[in-house]
């Protein structure tokens, strides 16, 4: 996945519309001159949001029509390890667009490689490559694309952005409908025969109508690993595993040789822990 360069740029700007809207007060008595500053490392982890301080100031931009470029240098790409102490980025520019624009360049970059450095350690401590580690769609509104882009660059893969893109059949959907069956059939004959469906199950009887409604992916819910290798024997090939609920970067290892195939962790997102990050300008 790549950051939507259109959509993360409009997004910011709803973001510096709700942080500013007629101006910044404080920075309003400094003075137009141009000033250099630099992203730090505080904290050693993955880094994500690269393209975060030339998306913020190309939307400040359109707000105060600055006299002065912001010029950006990236010292660091998205997924690379950082240490306490690296350099991120440097940049120099107006000094007003600078002190208005640095705190939600840092949100956001923190948040991200917050989020990048919790699924990079989740799938060390896994420590199985044939499991692959995905996000859920517990993020916080609004911020959806920056939080499963920054997955990525942990090394995560991404579960549906949203209810629009893929299926994922939940107990409260067939007991609406009259049985996990029944469900199926009905959303085959909606959404057509190239789409993948997805049913969460809870128990064996579930897991057995699962297989045979012979859906796409069947996931495990809050079970244990012995379980999980129990049911995945039951499995066809073809049908992949996901298993999700209660899986905590203490308890991940044991699912390791179970057969699954995916892991979702919604606390990847859900639970973030940012990333120490500070701006800071150079001394005069």
């Amino acid at each position: 996945m790549s950051l939507n360069q259109r959509v993360a740029l409009k997004k910011i700007q709803d973001f510096l519309d709700e942080d500013l809207q007629n101006g910044d007060l404080t920075a309003s008595v400094i003075p137009h001159k141009i000033v250099a500053g630099s992203y730090l490392a505080k904290a050693d982890g993955i880094f994500a949001g690269e393209d975060i301080p030339e998306l913020v100031f190309a939307g400040l931009n359109t707000y105060n029509h600055s006299r002065y470029k912001t010029e950006i240098i990236s010292h660091f790409h998205d997924g690379e390890p950082v240490q306490e102490g690296d350099i991120l980025a440097s940049l120099s520019g107006d000094a007003q667009d600078i002190l208005a624009a640095e705190r939600l360049s840092l949100n956001l970059m923190q948040r991200m490689s917050g989020i990048a450095t919790q699924t990079n350690l989740a799938i060390k401590a896994l420590n199985d490559s044939t499991i692959n580690i995905l996000d859920t769609r517990k993020t916080a509104p609004g911020l959806r694309l920056f939080d499963k882009y920054a997955v990525t660059c942990g090394g995560g893969l991404n579960h549906r952005m949203g209810l629009y893109d893929a299926v994922m059949l939940k107990d409260n959907h067939w007991k609406m409908i009259g049985g996990l069956g029944k469900a199926v059939a009905e959303l085959r004959k909606n959404i057509g025969p190239t789409k993948i469906i997805e049913v969460e199950v809870e128990n064996k009887v579930e897991l057995l109508q699962a297989i045979a409604a012979q859906v796409g992916i069947i996931m495990f819910d809050n079970q244990t690993p012995e379980v999980v290798a129990e049911w995945r024997k039951l499995v066809p090939r073809e049908i992949k595993v996901e298993i999700s609920g209660g899986i905590t970067n203490e308890t991940i290892h044991d699912y390791a040789g179970s057969g699954a195939d995916f892991i979702s962790l919604g606390y990847l997102t859900n639970s973030v822990q940012n990333l120490d990050i500070s701006f800071n300008l150079d001394e005069n």
